[in-house]
C-alpha cells in the first residue's frame, strides 16, 4: 500500500494550502485532490511527478515513505534512490513478475516508470520459494552474446535498488537509454559518475561500458526460461582450440595493460 493519500493531506496543510488552491497550482480540479486524499484514486504518473517536484521530493519518499513531523529524507547517492519502481499485484496482493517482450523493449524505456504501463505488460507468479522474497521482472533476451543462454530465453531479474552491490562476473540485465535491455555480466564495480563495463559470455563479443548516467535500472539475474534444451558439448576441433588459445592471449595481454 501506497502513503499518498495520507502523505498529500500532510504535504498540502503544511504548505498553508486548501484543497482549491493545491488544484489551482496542479492545474486540476478540486475534486480530485479530494479522491486523493481519501485513497479514492491515485493519480498518473506525470501527476505524480508533478505533485512530488512540487513538494522537492522523488517519488518513490512521495508513494513509500510515511511523511510527518519526524519524517527525515534519505541521502540520495551511492547508485540508491535513483527512481521510482513500478510494480504490479495479483488479487491476493502478491507483487507479479512482470514480463518485457523484446517487441516491447523499446516501449519500455519510455514507460518503466509509468505504473499503467507496467499494469498492461504480461505478468506471471512462480511458485519457487527462492523467488518468494524480493521484486521480479522477466526480459526476454536476444542475440548469441550470453551462450550458452540461447536467443528468444526468459532471464527473470530481482530489482536491484543500491547499485553499489553490483558484483564482478554476476550477471545482470541493464536497462540504459542508449543500448536498451540488455543481459550481461559486470565487468567492475559500479562507482557513482563513472562508466560500467559489461562482458559477454560469447568471446566474440568484446567488453564495453556505459556511462552510469545512462543507466534506468539494473536487474539481477536469479534464473532463466527457455524453450531450447542444451546440445551435447562437441568434441574439441583445432578451430576451437585455436579460438580458445587466442582468446587466453588477449586476456593476458589485456591483464598486462593493468
Amino acid at each position: 500500500m501506497s502513503n499518498i493519500s495520507s502523505n498529500l493531506k500532510y504535504l498540502r496543510k503544511k504548505k498553508g494550502h486548501t484543497q482549491q488552491q493545491f488544484a489551482d497550482a496542479m492545474e486540476i480540479k478540486r475534486s480530485l485532490i479530494g479522491a486523493y486524499e481519501e485513497d479514492r484514486a491515485e493519480p498518473k504518473y506525470e501527476l505524480l511527478k508533478k505533485i512530488a517536484d512540487y513538494f522537492d521530493l522523488t517519488i518513490d519518499e512521495f508513494i513509500n515513505d510515511k511523511i510527518d513531523d519526524n519524517w527525515k529524507p534519505k541521502p540520495k547517492s551511492q547508485g540508491s534512490n535513483l527512481r521510482v519502481l513500478s510494480i504490479s499485484v495479483d488479487h491476493n496482493d502478491r507483487e507479479n513478475i512482470e514480463l518485457v517482450p523484446v517487441k516491447a523493449s523499446a516501449g519500455y524505456l519510455n514507460g518503466f516508470s509509468d505504473p499503467q504501463y507496467i499494469q498492461d505488460l504480461p505478468k506471471f507468479q512462480l511458485p519457487i520459494p527462492a523467488l518468494r522474497q524480493g521484486t521480479y521482472r522477466a526480459f526476454e533476451i536476444m542475440g548469441d552474446s550470453m551462450l550458452p543462454v540461447q536467443p528468444e530465453s526468459v532471464i527473470i531479474g530481482e530489482y536491484l535498488e543500491n547499485w553499489n552491490d553490483i558484483k564482478i562476473g554476476e550477471t545482470y540485465i541493464i536497462i540504459s537509454k542508449n543500448e536498451g535491455v540488455v543481459y550481461k555480466r559486470a565487468g567492475n564495480k559500479f562507482k557513482e559518475n563513472r562508466e560500467l563495463k559489461l562482458v559477454s559470455d560469447n568471446k566474440v563479443y568484446d567488453p564495453y561500458t556505459i556511462p552510469a548516467e545512462d543507466i534506468l535500472e539494473i536487474w539481477k539475474a536469479k534464473a532463466y526460461i527457455s524453450t531450447t534444451l542444451p546440445e551435447p558439448t562437441p568434441e574439441p576441433t583445432i578451430e576451437t582450440l585455436s579460438s580458445m588459445m587466442t582468446q587466453m592471449q588477449k586476456s593476458i595481454a589485456q591483464l598486462n595493460k593493468n
